[in-house]
């Protein structure tokens, strides 16, 4: 079982930054890929960035491409989300997760997720 925190949200100006931590439960952590998702009002959740166990591979949706930045410290048990450049449509609950690259549904390991509101 992987128990999963995210904090790091909340309220910023469009063009400004914030950064999403997820801790992890340190058992298996380190054999995991990890990866954020968002969920905005009345959307799908979608995945926004995912990195390796090792952090040597990492993938990015398009519109987050040149502005978020995905990252993990597996000594430390975390996964960062660096985001920069903020729009007002990245406005949306930030979530974490184990293996990411699984149909969402068979996604067993989600965090309870951090809001990130962007205002124009």
């Amino acid at each position: 079982q992987v128990q999963l925190v995210e904090s790091g949200g909340g309220l910023v100006q469009a063009g400004g930054s914030l950064r999403l931590s997820c801790a992890a439960s340190k058992r298996t952590f380190s054999s995991y890929a990890m990866g954020w998702f968002r969920q905005a009002p009345g959307k799908e959740r979608e995945r926004v960035a995912a990195i390796s166990w090792t952090g040597g591979s990492t993938y990015y949706a398009d519109s987050v491409k040149g502005r978020f930045t995905i990252s993990r410290d597996n000594a430390k048990n975390t996964v960062y989300l660096q985001m920069n450049s903020l729009k007002p449509e990245d406005t949306a609950v930030y979530y974490c997760a184990a293996d990411p690259d699984r149909p969402l549904h068979e996604i067993h390991y989600w965090g309870k997720g951090t809001l990130v509101t962007v205002s124009s």
